[in-house]
């Protein structure tokens, strides 16, 4: 985790920044220790999980 960390509040998600990203593999390392991944999921330090925000079906577009 990089020194930042200690200096901004926890609560503020908005100012975490990437220290690794694996692209290929659809995930980014944040520097408050969490992962975060293509699909908009996350799994933080603590053990906590974020679940994919994930639009409906019937919300998307049919490719043309």
């Amino acid at each position: 985790m990089c020194s930042c960390r200690s200096s901004r509040p926890a609560s503020d998600p908005t100012l975490r920044h990437p220290v690794a990203a694996r692209p290929e593999q659809g995930w980014t390392l944040l520097c408050d220790g969490s992962i975060v991944f293509d699909d908009t999921g996350e799994l933080h330090p603590d053990g906590s999980v974020v679940p994919p925000h994930r639009v409906p079906t019937d919300r998307l577009a049919a490719a043309a």
